[in-house]
């Protein structure tokens, strides 16, 4: 591994599950500050991060579709439940000595900033960490399509895509077929063919058409971002 670091703009999609902790629900504030020191690390190395942060600790849009809301108030409910955790995200990267911005796609002045594409560029130009919350502010779509939206917007390097308890991209689900294998290196347009569970298709192919790599590894180990963004060799990398 590279002692310097060899990105200088990067997006971490971060799921709602991985400041969960030991929880059922809701977000572990010690979970919150170890993910924060992570984050840390990579910004005192110079790199410029932003964030896209998810709300399945919270509540899913799907799946409150399924229990019979409407889909659309129900992804409404989801992008609401991202900005329940930015705030601590952005408290504790604070308390950590990282100066960090939130802004949201959904108008909520008194809490965040709305988003906008060249406040957040000059942000990041700044060192300071943007944590992007409130999902496209669209309905339909995912956090994950947010994060390949944004770090396209902002001109990302790549996205850094946090799992919990998984390596990075599987040839089938790991949990349920013990003959699944670690990827370690795939295309975009092979993850869709083949329906890994990489992103949702509307995320991976906005990735494919710009070019966009994808770093999917484990969030359990402490070193493995700091590792990715020096040039090591984490988890599946998705690239074109």
């Amino acid at each position: 591994m590279a002692d310097e670091a060899v990105f200088r703009r990067v997006l971490i999609k971060l799921s709602g599950e991985s400041l969960m902790g030991d929880l059922d629900f809701g977000t572990d504030p010690a979970r919150v500050l170890a993910v924060a020191e992570q984050i840390k690390v990579v910004h005192d190395r110079g790199i410029e991060v932003s964030i896209v942060v998810g709300a399945g600790n919270i509540y899913r849009g799907m799946s409150g579709a399924a229990a019979g809301m409407d889909r659309a108030t129900a992804d409404y409910m989801g992008m609401l439940a991202t900005l329940l955790n930015a705030l601590p995200l952005q408290d504790a990267l604070e308390r950590v000595g990282v100066h960090t911005r939130v802004q949201s796609a959904i108008a909520v002045a008194e809490v965040a900033e709305p988003y906008i594409r060249r406040r957040a560029m000059r942000h990041l130009e700044k060192g300071r960490v943007v944590i992007f919350a409130g999902g496209t502010g669209n309905p339909f779509f995912t956090t994950d399509t947010a994060a390949a939206l944004r770090a396209t917007e902002v001109r990302a390097e790549a996205i850094l895509m946090a799992k919990n308890g998984v390596d990075g991209v599987y040839s089938a689900d790991p949990k349920s077929d013990p003959s699944a294998e670690l990827i370690p290196e795939i295309t975009h347009m092979e993850a869709i063919q083949r329906g890994l569970k990489v992103m949702d298709a509307t995320a991976l192919t906005l990735c494919m058409e710009n070019n966009l790599p994808i770093h999917v590894f484990n969030m359990d180990d402490e070193q493995n971002i700091d590792r990715i963004v020096c040039g090591g060799a984490v988890g599946t990398l998705v690239k074109t």
